[in-house]
């Protein structure tokens, strides 16, 4: 038995995932994401650690950025493989991957002209990482694909994808490699969900695993000892329109939208808080929350009642579905308290920004963090507390109320993640922690050791090791 992993991206870092497969006669990668904080930007443009058209297929865990979003290069550059996903993924994945082109087009014209007009050069090229047209061309790649379904990606190798319970359409990607006789089953964990949240199903779980690579976004952390996500939501909204300011959200199109207008929905039917407007800001989100209507077969019984009631969180009195840049903008006139919730989730770019230059300064408005906010990102320097932020090419003084409800959180805490991984019946040959924060990956390895006696490894960028 031999097969080789490599640690291609997600090692030593959140952003980024990617890992490489080599088993028998075949060559695949699992997920193919977008690196997302600034120190490790410039590895979106590198050359990828191996030739794309020596890859016969990629396993598609998810349609978050940092899993998907560097597809468009990889099919550009020789990849002519398919993407195996479930159905879900790939629609949403399609939304994503032609947004994040457009953004790319657009943030590069725009660098373009403000470095010419200041005379200068920024610290990575001005021209988009791919276009729209790239990201078009990947899409006929895609080859959807049910839970539990067996997929055959090469000589003996059979995976399968398993809901994740993260966001619609996550899977957790059991593979199943065969070599004279002797089986090796790798799990790769995606990103893992959490137990009993709204929405969606809880995540599966497995018997008998060889080798688990594992997430650890908060594999140093527990979620606080669960305020209840509606009590700081109504705190937030209530006090906010007191004192007659404005609740911007940013937040990420994917699953984070949905569960914000679930919480709402659940307000709005208690009467707890007043019936503002709520705009949705993000033509992507609202492409998403479709893509919720039509795959209700993924949900929980609790949304699924509310669907069957009429009651659906995507439908409530004040929700705006806004899609024009003209709406959007339309928004900082009105008078008196709404809600915006509006990408990106870190504040990376998108109209969040737009939103913020409107409300930072103003001690009235509350800037609502939902998520987690990663290293050298706007979000991340907000919360952490930063007097001024630069955003659009100007700095802005922080004067808004800067809240954080952390009870949103799709991701396992590390009490979660031990659960999840303690749920098999054997003892795994190995564990590789991936997909965190160098310190809380580090954190995570030595929990999983002293908890379990595993053998257990954190591997960095480019680290291969052969699995026997």
């Amino acid at each position: 038995m031999k097969i080789k992993l490599k640690f291609a991206g997600a090692a030593g870092n959140v952003t980024g995932s990617r890992y490489i497969v080599e088993a028998n006669t075949a060559r695949f990668m699992v997920d193919c994401g977008l690196y997302q904080e600034r120190a490790f930007k410039n590895r979106n443009w590198e050359s990828f650690l191996l030739p794309p058209d020596s890859v016969d297929a990629l396993l598609l865990s998810h349609a978050h950025v940092d899993h998907c979003g560097l597809i468009p290069k990889f099919v550009r550059d020789g990849f002519r493989g398919k993407i195996f996903c479930t159905e879900a993924t790939a629609e949403l994945a399609r939304i994503i991957l032609l947004d994040a082109a457009k953004l790319q087009e657009e943030d590069a014209a725009f660098k373009r002209k403000r470095h010419e007009r200041e005379g200068r050069k920024g610290p990575f090229p001005e021209v988009p990482l791919y276009t729209i047209e790239d990201a078009m061309a990947s899409l006929p790649q895609f080859e959807p694909v049910k839970y539990n379904e067996k997929v055959h990606v090469g000589e003996g190798i059979v995976a399968s994808f398993h809901d994740a319970g993260h966001v619609l359409g996550s899977s957790m990607i059991k593979i199943i490699i065969s070599q004279g006789g002797v089986d090796r089953t790798m799990v790769f964990s995606g990103d893992v969900g959490r137990w009993d949240r709204p929405i969606l199903r809880d995540p599966s779980v497995f018997k008998d695993v060889d080798y688990f690579l594992v997430e650890s976004t908060y594999g140093n952390r527990q979620h606080e000892g669960s305020p209840d996500v509606s009590d700081q939501l109504a705190e937030i909204i209530n006090s906010t329109w007191k004192a007659r300011g404005n609740v911007i959200v940013p937040s990420f199109a994917l699953q984070r939208s949905q569960e914000i207008l679930y919480h709402l929905n659940e307000l709005l039917l208690q009467d707890r808080i007043p019936h503002l407007m709520v705009f949705l800001d993000s033509p992507m989100a609202v492409k998403m929350t479709e893509v919720f209507r039509e795959h209700s077969e993924l949900f929980d019984k609790k949304m699924s009642q509310l669907v069957r009631h009429n009651r659906s969180p995507f439908d409530f009195p004040g929700l705006k579905m806004v899609q024009s840049v003209d709406e959007s903008k339309s928004i900082n006139h009105i008078s008196g308290t709404v809600m915006v919730i509006a990408g990106s989730g870190m504040c990376t770019g998108g109209r969040i920004k737009h939103h913020l230059v409107s409300n930072i300064t103003r001690p009235e408005s509350t800037i609502m963090f939902v998520g987690y906010q990663a290293v050298g990102t706007l979000g991340r320097l907000i919360v952490d507390g930063a007097k001024e932020v630069r955003i659009l090419g100007q700095t802005y003084p922080v004067r808004a109320r800067i809240a954080q409800v952390h009870g949103f959180s799709s991701h396992a805490d590390k009490e979660e993640l031990l659960k999840w991984l303690t749920s098999i019946e054997n003892i795994p040959r190995q564990v590789f922690v991936v997909h965190g924060e160098s310190e809380a990956a580090k954190e995570f390895g030595e929990y999983i050791k002293e908890k379990t006696q595993w053998n257990v490894m954190v591997p960095q960028f480019g680290t291969e090791v052969i699995l026997d």
